[in-house]
């Protein structure tokens, strides 16, 4: 068995013709035995600069060991990671998305110029683990993805926080309602360790998705960053990797359309976050399965939302960890028959195989999650919304709290830095639609979050009587009446380019609509006088990026025609 599993490392390694690899290999400690076993690639996204990357390179040696405990090469290498956190609301946020595609492209080089047999990924924020398993796609040789699991919740006061508890805070402060003690209290203990994002937002939604979709192993998504179980699924995939090289499964295999619906599913019913919609629709192409908007409206019509999870809910990850974690949703829906059971996984089971001994879910003694019956929403909380101002798509977080429809007067911003000066002076008022452009793939360019934006309206107090609308994207933090990904962009010549201050918006949810409430007289006369906007980059990765990336309804993607 031991020779089936280096087809790819045996062709510099074994290769007469090539003694300089050979000599390398030799070079960093591997002996004539080594030579003939199979090659793992480790890669971390491991750095100190953010909670949920901080613990990645301790995790990645974990993981070292175990692979060669099952008498494999592993060979540790790392890629970038960018911290949403600390980028939101800067002009950094524009690298974040953009670091999708560093990630994705940086696994691929290095995997296929060293011709490893097979990878894993240890990875942490919100675009590590779409960017790692876009690698895995192309590079189609057995593969797992290692989440490095959610942080602790923090505390102040009594009252429990997170990430979002900062950026809301700052618009408590901002209204008075929060004093500069408490407001610095509140900054110093949102994020008390390591750890991603707490709440179901963007990093535990695409660790949830990528689980259901079978790239990862059971409860890695749910395992707590600093917990003996993480340790414990560190040392399994070691396990796992042999395996998967063994029966020669590779990311193909496994990431199939219906695995895909098994992903959006699980989205759906755990209220995840809108970026899961570009992220999935890219790492499906990635392995040529075609996921479209459609497909996750079709899920979410049929998918009711059933976690009680921040931002929209009460409880984060650990929460859903101490009753089960995602493995005893997955076991609830696939019973109930809203998951293909079916699936194979990178433990070698199948889906159902992987959750028959995972707890069953008690509804009286948890309210984490609540029966199909009793939904908090009867259908998934992602909508895509077509219309004038989106003749291409765009995506609503509506989890039910916020109404199905809203109609008000545009506050238009060029940006999203204007809105903090349109929150302080009291610019935004209720029944406002606050339209923020020119932040879309192109124009930002990069699609930034409107983290910032989204919470000091909600710290603000304006949260419930106003709605969002930006060619932007969200934060999986982001909650409220709030529509992204409009498309086309501003910079594609998108409706959004030509709203004006005091313009009529009209928002349906049920009849999947948003609309600029203006004649095509006014319109056409707008657009006659439009002026295009120029890039407002020339040189760098930005650059590159807006010259190649898709539309958001593509998956911004950068690698298509």
């Amino acid at each position: 068995m031991i020779n089936e599993l280096n087809k790819y490392s045996r062709t510099i390694t074994q290769d007469p013709t090539l003694p300089a690899s050979q000599a390398m290999l030799y070079g960093i400690g591997l002996t004539e035995q080594d030579l003939k076993k199979g090659q793992v690639g480790i890669v971390s996204t491991g750095y100190d600069g953010n909670t949920c990357n901080m613990h990645l390179n301790a995790l990645a040696q974990e993981v070292k060991t175990a692979v060669w405990a099952q008498d494999l090469v592993g060979l540790i290498f790392h890629t970038i990671g960018v911290s949403d956190g600390i980028a939101n609301g800067t002009e950094g946020m524009r690298y974040s998305l953009v670091s999708r595609e560093v990630i994705a492209d940086s696994i691929e080089t290095v995997c296929g110029a060293q011709h490893y047999d097979g990878v894993i990924a240890v990875v942490g924020c919100d675009k590590n683990m779409p960017g790692s398993v876009m690698a895995m796609g192309r590079l189609n040789r057995p593969a797992i993805m290692v989440y490095g699991g959610t942080i602790a919740g923090g505390h102040y006061k009594g009252k429990e926080l997170n990430i979002i508890s900062s950026f809301e805070a700052l618009g408590e402060k901002m209204q008075g309602k929060l004093s500069e003690e408490d407001y610095k209290g509140i900054i110093q203990n949102s994020c008390p360790g390591a750890g991603a994002c707490g709440g179901m937002y963007t990093a535990n939604t695409m660790a949830s998705a990528i689980e259901a979709l079978g790239m990862a192993l059971p409860y890695s998504s749910s395992n707590p960053a600093l917990s003996k179980e993480k340790s414990v699924e560190c040392a399994e995939a070691g396990k796992a990797i042999r395996l998967l090289l063994e029966k020669d499964l590779k990311p193909r295999d496994i990431m199939t359309f219906k695995a895909f619906e098994n992903a959006i599913t699980i989205v759906m019913a755990l209220g995840g976050s809108t970026n899961a919609v570009l992220h999935l629709i890219a790492m499906a192409k990635c392995v040529g399965i075609k996921i479209t908007q459609e497909d996750f409206q079709r899920i979410s019509d049929k998918t009711p939302l059933i976690a009680d999870l921040k931002p929209s809910g009460k409880y984060l990850m650990e929460a859903l960890h101490k009753i089960g974690g995602v493995p005893s949703v997955m076991k609830y829906l696939v019973k109930k028959g809203l998951l293909h059971g079916d699936c194979i996984t990178v433990t070698g089971k199948t889906l159902t195989e992987n959750v028959a001994n995972a707890n069953d879910l008690d509804f009286e003694k948890q309210d984490v999650i609540v029966p199909l019956e009793k939904p908090l929403k009867a259908t998934g909380h992602i909508q895509i919304l077509y219309g004038n101002l989106a003749e291409k798509g765009s995506v609503a977080k509506i989890t039910g709290k916020e109404g199905e429809r809203f109609k008000g007067t545009a506050r238009v911003f060029n940006g999203e830095f204007d809105v903090v000066d349109g929150v302080r002076s009291g610019k935004i008022k209720e029944g406002d639609v606050v339209v923020i452009r020119n932040v879309g793939p192109k124009g930002a360019p990069g699609m930034p979050e409107m983290l910032k934006p989204t919470s000091l309206i909600m710290g603000s107090g304006l949260g419930k009587s106003v709605a969002l609308i930006t060619d932007g994207r969200f934060s999986g933090g982001s909650h409220g009446f709030v529509i992204g990904h409009i498309t086309p962009e501003s910079f594609d010549g998108g409706l959004i380019g030509l709203v004006e201050d005091g313009d009529w918006i009209e928002i349906d949810i049920k009849k999947h609509q948003i609309n600029l409430l203006v004649d095509e007289k006014t319109i056409a006369i707008r657009r006659s006088h439009h002026k295009a906007p120029t890039l407002r980059v020339t040189s760098g990765v930005l650059y590159k990026y807006a010259k190649q990336v898709k539309t958001a309804a593509d998956g911004c993607v950068t690698d298509e025609d």
